[in-house]
């Protein structure tokens, strides 16, 4: 089946590409990759260094612990993955901007991205002003390494690709979409342990069951994550940690 689809490509430059696809050869990600839906290559970051001790890092320049990537061999890294392949140049880094939902779509609507995996103190600041790479966070936190991140990535896209999940619009009312958190989920039993499935989904009426959902939207996004809607006029920036509205 590969060669009767264009398939999406993956390029990671990174120390560990035993890594690679990990989680991603598994579920919906693993069975994309083995009907060519999207194709993954890794770049081993020492394969790049000139030295007989394939050395990729050194000390920071101004003292401190740890150990910084290499400008240069990071250069050269890059250079050969767009070489290989034309496509955005990712380096995962905390120092950058928090990844979006809008710009995983991008990405999944373009032919693939190359991701640069960080370790140690992190790269060489140098390499973001000679060469054209877009520096993104998957979050506030500090990861060993730059390949969980970039494990991230990959799945938010390839799930968007076409033909992977089961229904096209399997996506649309996801957390993010909208620019708000998900609404709430219930399931068989209809009872569990005192708690009910709220009244309104099992009553049949389906202008209900969707404004209750579109409230219910607002209402935990503006609970959970007020840095997404703001805070309502005239209340405090401070939202309640309590209980959803309805359960």
């Amino acid at each position: 089946m590969a060669e009767l689809i264009s398939a999406w490509r993956a390029q990671v430059i990174t120390l560990y590409p035993g890594m690679f696809p990990g989680p991603l050869g598994h579920s919906l990600a693993g069975r994309a990759l083995a009907e060519g839906r999207w194709a993954l290559e890794t770049l081993q970051l020492r394969d790049y260094a000139t030295d007989r001790h394939q050395s990729v890092d050194d000390t920071p320049a101004g003292g401190g612990p740890g150990m910084v990537l290499r400008v240069d061999v990071l250069a050269r890294a890059v250079d050969a993955a767009r070489a290989r392949f034309d496509a955005p140049v990712i380096a995962l880094t905390p120092r950058g901007p928090r990844v979006t939902q809008q710009r995983v779509r991008q990405l999944a609507q373009g032919p693939g991205v190359s991701l640069l995996c960080g370790r140690f103190e992190g790269y060489d600041e140098r390499i973001f002003a000679g060469r054209d790479i877009e520096p993104l966070s998957v979050g506030d936190i500090v990861l060993s390494g730059g390949e969980p991140g970039a494990l991230l990535l990959l799945d938010a896209c390839i799930r968007l690709l076409s033909g992977v999940m089961g229904a096209a619009s399997s996506g649309d009312e996801e957390s993010f979409e909208s620019g708000l958190l998900e609404y709430p989920h219930y399931t068989r039993p209809a009872v569990w342990e005192g708690h009910a499935i709220p009244e309104v989904l099992t009553s049949g009426d389906h202008g209900k069951i969707r404004a209750w959902r579109q409230r219910r939207a607002r209402e935990d996004t503006r609970l959970w994550r007020p840095d997404l809607v703001g805070p309502p006029s005239g209340a405090s920036n401070q939202p309640s940690r309590g209980k959803g509205t309805e359960e």
